[in-house]
């Protein structure tokens, strides 16, 4: 790539100060989730006719919608029918997608240093290095194990798509084993956020559908535990929401356990800090949420205690204006001492839309409005037994709460909007027609190969 750019490297919040005018602005995008795809999808074309090269890194070939990743590790959906390659999504949407993972930035260089990409112990791509004049960090977060002893070599975790369809072969498998044998199946699942209340939800849904396939037996062998440290599920939601999945869980068959510290994974159990152990042969840990391992990388910036990227109102870091973090991985406070912004689907995208909005006019040196976050509610889904959501705080029916097939419905439409987004109305339109299509003629789960 060239080392020459459009615009020099002395960056401010009102944008680059001098322009030399000797190739693109390179805008280099980390982290191809939410925001980070969202980003690279619409930021070529609203730049329009500006010398500007977008380029996007990610160490997955394809994209899962991250909300959705609980049902691609049940195998209530196919992940080979929902996922959005990012070679085909570059081609289509005028960017250009580099596979790899982050290891090193060197911020005085103005450049990011890759690991080797390999497939099956085989080195596709050598280590490398690319430069940046503008680097937007969009890595996501991932489970926080609070150091808990055990949880790395115990606990499966669904963070992203190849933990998602790892976690499916093994969920798979194991039933499989179950059935064979005649025994029983204990999969304890740590955290009640919505992570942990969904995948609990559809794994109950997972052994209801299998009756359809010949497994009859195997809804009264498995036995599925919610484990949550903090007194209530759903922290992030209103009561009413959380009093509401709870109960449905828990006829659902779900043990739920609140109040509940694990201390320790074992091989068969989990250890309480009360003393009591939690027999289960399967353990998904989905509680806590911390920024990238990576955090190691990034060369001097600004973190939280849960590896966060600290950034201004305007989303560049608070170090380093050519630096941009947007979604999960960052810390934003919209009220000096107020409590950061939750990791939200809803906030990446918000985030995502505000850079794709000022971002070119930012690079032609006007300044850069800070942040604004909307809350429009969130909604929890179950499955096929039901949603829970409340309304946010905007809108005529704010701090509403609805359920049953309204909030089924909102959490499809949600689903489908980000679609749009990321591939135009028409084409979205079509993914959604195929999909209804497919739901029509394809097995109900994902089957073994």
């Amino acid at each position: 790539m060239p080392k020459a750019s459009m615009i020099s490297h002395t960056l401010g919040e009102t944008g680059p100060r001098e322009a030399v005018m000797t190739g693109p602005h390179r805008v280099l995008i980390i982290g191809g989730g939410i925001a980070g795809l969202e980003i690279a999808s619409k930021l070529p074309k609203r730049i329009g006719s500006m010398s500007v090269a977008v380029t996007l890194v990610d160490r997955e070939p394809a994209y899962v919608w991250k909300p959705m990743l609980h049902t691609i590790a049940a195998g209530t959906t196919d992940v080979w029918q929902q996922q959005t390659s990012y070679v085909a999504q570059a081609r289509n949407r005028s960017f250009v997608f580099e596979p790899g993972e982050l290891k090193a930035i060197d911020r005085q260089e103005h450049s990011v240093r890759l690991g080797a990409l390999e497939i099956d112990g085989r080195c596709i791509l050598p280590e490398r290095s690319l430069s940046y004049d503008t680097l937007i960090l969009a890595v996501g977060s991932q489970a926080n194990d609070f150091g808990t002893p055990g949880v790395r070599e115990h606990c499966l975790t669904i963070d992203s798509r190849s933990q998602a369809m790892n976690f499916n072969r093994q969920v798979m498998a194991r039933m499989l084993e179950t059935l064979a044998a005649d025994a029983t199946l204990r999969i304890a699942v740590v955290g009640g956020g919505a992570t942990g209340v969904e995948l609990a939800a559809e794994l109950i849904q997972l052994t209801e559908v299998t009756a359809h396939y010949g497994a009859a037996g195997l809804r009264d062998q498995v036995r599925v535990t919610l484990v949550e440290g903090s007194p209530n599920l759903l922290g992030a939601f209103p009561d009413r929401v959380a009093i509401a999945a709870r109960e449905r869980l828990e006829k659902l068959g779900v043990t739920v356990l609140t109040g509940a510290r694990v201390v320790a994974a074992e091989a068969d159990c989990l250890r309480l800090a009360d003393g009591e152990q939690i027999p289960a042969e399967l353990k998904v840990w989905a509680a806590g949420v911390k920024g990238s391992d990576a955090c190691a990388a990034y060369d001097g910036l600004e973190l939280t205690r849960s590896n966060q990227i600290m950034v201004k109102p305007t989303l560049q870091t608070t170090v380093d204006p050519a630096i941009f973090a947007v979604g999960d991985c960052s810390s934003l406070a919209v009220v000096d001492g107020g409590k950061p912004l939750p990791p939200a689907a809803q906030v990446a995208h918000q985030q995502a839309s505000h850079l794709i909005r000022h971002l070119p006019g930012w690079l032609q040196g006007r300044e850069l409005p800070p942040f604004t976050f909307r809350d429009f509610g969130s909604i929890v889904s179950l499955g096929g037994y039901g949603a829970y959501g409340s309304l946010g705080q905007f809108g005529l029916f704010r701090g509403g709460f609805i359920r049953g097939r309204a909030a089924q419905l909102g959490h499809v439409l949600l689903y489908r909007s980000h679609q749009s987004r990321l591939h135009g109305f028409w084409r979205g339109g079509l993914i959604w027609l195929a999909d209804m299509i497919n739901s029509r003629v394809r097995p109900r789960l994902r089957l073994p190969d």
